[in-house]
């Protein structure tokens, strides 16, 4: 995670493997590889007699041997399984998603991918092994974040921490693709928005740290920004670690303001900004779900709605008042 403060050591030597990861992780969950399903789903409203459930599912006869270790450590943590669990306890879907951990995958896909009709994720062994060797280099060259548990700052827990936050992404784009869920903005911001809200509120912050961990060090390995970076669909990577520790911040500021802010992880000109921006984000995921609860979670998934909507009420009342003291101080400073 970037030390705002320039209170941690880094080394600085090229890793070619680093930027291979930077380039697949910036350019990824594009949609560019298809398949021959049927368009999106079938409308904004789920059909409660032809509900989908997620499926996980492993092809290890598509595995290469130099990939089957870092399969097996993913399998094993069954970060991908409990995200499906979620989603099929919570939301009815109107198709089936297959989440498919494999090497044979449409022409193109190097790294995890949605495909547009929201119906399958890939997610290639060689992907997860570059991740894996990548956090492996951070691990020996980066001392650790102290917001960052020392008991998991290893290759295997960051490995599957950050895995777990990609999933993420890759669920909020197939709910999105799948419920025709409006975006009123690009669909890559609101895949990270969905990565945040499910791992802050069903995991914890864990993987908001871990992704924190793993894109900032993409983004030193990038180098200097180019045209390509800044008309990506995807938002800058710098500004992508960012948003993930604002929203981590913003979801508890008594209990993260310390480690993040003071510990000059999180600027202090962006942290006032993040509890407002973690009641809406947190709201809004609610609200755009709420039509798709499944039966037994509706009652829960209204309250969850309700408290959330309550908290930006809250939240944006509170930055209200102090808004001019933030311009104020932002200016001068």
């Amino acid at each position: 995670m970037p030390n705002t403060a320039g209170r941690s050591n880094r080394a600085r030597s090229a890793l070619s493997g680093m930027l291979v990861l930077a380039g697949v992780v910036v350019t990824g969950c594009s949609a560019e590889a298809r398949d021959s399903g049927q368009g999106p789903g079938a409308g904004p409203h789920p059909q409660a007699s032809h509900s989908g459930s997620v499926t996980v599912v492993y092809e290890d006869q598509t595995l290469k041997p130099q990939d089957r270790q870092v399969v097996a450590l993913i399998r094993n943590s069954r970060v991908l399984e409990r995200a499906a669990g979620w989603v099929n306890g919570t939301l009815a879907l109107p198709h089936d998603l297959v989440v498919k951990v494999t090497a044979k995958v449409p022409p193109g896909v190097t790294d995890a991918v949605t495909q547009p009709d929201g119906r399958t994720i890939f997610i290639p062994p060689s992907f997860l092994a570059e991740i894996k060797d990548a956090l492996a280099d951070v691990v020996k060259t980066v001392e650790r974040p102290s917001p960052f548990p020392a008991s998991e700052y290893n290759t295997d827990d960051l490995t599957v921490l950050s895995t777990e936050f990609i999933f993420g992404h890759e669920m909020g784009h197939a709910l999105q693709r799948q419920l025709l869920l409006a975006n009123l903005g690009l669909e890559e911001d609101a895949a990270d928005g969905f990565a945040s809200f499910y791992t802050i509120n069903e995991v914890g912050p864990g993987p908001s740290l871990a992704a924190a961990i793993l894109f900032d060090e993409i983004a030193r390995k990038e180098g200097r920004l180019t045209l390509e970076n800044l008309a990506s669909d995807h938002p800058v990577t710098q500004q992508r670690v960012f948003n993930f520790l604002c929203y981590l911040e913003g979801s508890d500021p008594k209990k993260y303001r310390q480690p993040l802010v003071d510990g000059g992880y999180l600027p202090k000109t962006r942290a006032p900004l993040c509890p407002q921006a973690w009641a809406m984000l947190d709201y809004g995921w609610w609200t755009q779900l709420q039509p798709h609860f499944s039966g037994p979670f509706k009652a829960q998934g209204d309250k969850e709605q309700k408290k959330a909507r309550t908290r930006l009420t809250a939240e944006t009342n509170a930055l209200a008042e102090r808004i001019d003291e933030l311009r104020s101080n932002e200016s001068s400073g």
